[in-house]
């Protein structure tokens, strides 16, 4: 699992769907040091919080996972 694109992806997909950082900390009830380091590619998520982040954003798990060769 690449946390760095994950965390790309997930920002995106929060943008996307309208949250800011602190409203989506607040929607999924962690602190706001946890996405912006998940955001950043710095922590790691667990399987647990990527099952409530997909279902809060309502994309699924592939979506978010994305794996693809960039070249």
């Amino acid at each position: 699992m690449d946390q760095k694109r994950i965390g790309r992806r997930l920002k995106a997909f929060r943008k996307l769907k309208g949250y800011t950082q602190v409203e989506f900390a607040k929607e999924l009830d962690i602190p706001l040091s946890v996405i912006g380091g998940i955001e950043r590619g710095v922590k790691p998520i667990s399987d647990e919080l990527i099952d409530i982040v997909v279902h809060t954003l309502d994309i699924s798990k592939d979506e978010l996972m994305l794996h693809h060769e960039d070249n």
